[in-house]
């Protein structure tokens, strides 16, 4: 059972690594150099549509594998999927404290200005910890 759980707890930690990596490097920069019209308007419909079935699977799950392949992982990739939990349970945390609630707040009016640099911020930490996670499974389940 340990070799399709790190797996699959490795595979949605490598979905959500991806999706702050594209935000980071492609979606941020590219709404950067738009008006402030268009930019809130595309950042609020896309908070809106993100909330999906599909992406609340990986954004769920991958800490949920994560915990379960701490729990049927032993010997020394324990230690390594340990921190894959606490990585992609970090995550989780950051989006939770950072970046829904500015997301909120220009939804409810805010401006670009209260929101892009804070949000960026965010999502290059969420960016690194959810690359952390998919590390630290991956080198679990080499491990293994």
């Amino acid at each position: 059972m340990r070799s399709p759980v790190l797996l699959a707890a490795t595979v949605a930690a490598g979905l959500q690594a991806g999706t702050y990596y594209t935000w980071a490097c492609g979606v941020m920069p590219g709404l950067a150099e738009v008006d402030d019209r268009t930019f809130t308007s595309t950042m609020t419909q896309v908070n809106v549509a993100i909330v999906n079935p599909v992406f609340m699977l990986t954004f769920l799950g991958a800490p949920a594998l994560a915990a379960a392949a701490v729990a049927t992982t032993t010997g020394g990739a324990r230690g390594w999927a340990i921190a894959g939990l606490v990585l992609a349970l970090g995550t989780v945390a950051v989006t939770a404290a950072g970046n829904v609630p500015l997301n909120d707040a220009l939804a409810a009016g805010g401006s670009r200005a209260d929101f892009e640099t804070a949000w960026v911020r965010w999502n290059v930490v969420r960016t690194l910890t959810s690359t952390g996670a998919l590390a630290a499974l991956a080198w679990a389940a080499i491990r293994s």
